[in-house]
């Protein structure tokens, strides 16, 4: 491997900050300074420092699935079928859903054990954008549009957000807000007199539910999405 993208993997920052660290000579490579970043190295007998400090690799998992309804956003549950289930592939056990969906919501949900990017994805400081399919019971009016915009719901005693909303008829919409409140879509709905009868999560930041996954079926991220994703 080489050792720009080990270090990238390793969360000592992106590949274009680990190539400025080996070309200032922060980063050793079994006692010697490595100033070229093309190096390959071997990830499991090779000892990779920085500053002194040791590097250890740690393989990161990424995937997406498209949830089906009925499986609940966690990794163990004695009564309901989990999200882990779905998966059916050995994966490492610090492997976890980055948020939540209801169980009967159903689309993307990120899974990784990249505690780091689950923290920033989630972190209210960061505004990371979900974007939510949503099925309604009654027609969503303009006045029910410029409520939902305008940032004058209050959920648990606060103010939420104002949402971004993309009207496909009457009847269904887009969804985009900021906050993961609890039941955050249901609940604004329902503060406009309105009821949602099916919720699918689309996009997640710049992940986007591949068209192609099927309910209940998933795959590995691509480099480039992964990265897409730190970079917000």
């Amino acid at each position: 491997m080489r050792l720009d993208k080990y270090l990238a993997h390793a969360q000592v920052g992106t590949r274009k900050e680990v190539k400025l660290l080996i070309r200032k000579k922060h980063v050793t490579v079994n006692g010697e300074i490595v100033i070229k970043d093309d190096v390959h190295i071997d990830e499991v007998h090779d000892v990779v420092c920085v500053d002194g400090e040791e590097i250890y690799y740690e393989t990161m998992v990424y995937l997406m699935l498209n949830k089906p309804s009925g499986v609940i956003s966690a990794t163990v549950d004695e009564v309901h079928e989990t999200v882990l289930d779905c998966i059916g592939a050995q994966l490492p056990k610090d492997c976890f859903p980055v948020g939540r969906l209801d169980i009967d919501t159903e689309g993307l949900l990120l899974i990784t054990n990249d505690g780091k990017l689950s923290h920033f994805l989630l972190s209210p400081k960061h505004h990371v954008k979900k974007t939510y399919y949503v099925e309604m019971k009654n027609i969503l009016s303009k006045e029910d549009i410029e409520i939902l915009e305008n940032g004058s719901i209050v959920l648990d005693e606060k103010v939420i957000k104002p949402a971004k909303v993309e009207v496909i008829d009457d009847y269904h919409c887009y969804l985009t807000i900021e906050e993961g409140r609890y039941h955050q879509v249901k609940r604004m709905m329902s503060a406009v007199g309105n009821e949602v009868l099916y919720l699918k999560r689309i996009s997640m930041g710049s992940l986007r539910l591949d068209e192609n996954l099927q309910t209940g079926e998933w795959r590995w991220l691509s480099e480039e999405e992964v990265q897409a994703l730190k970079n917000k």
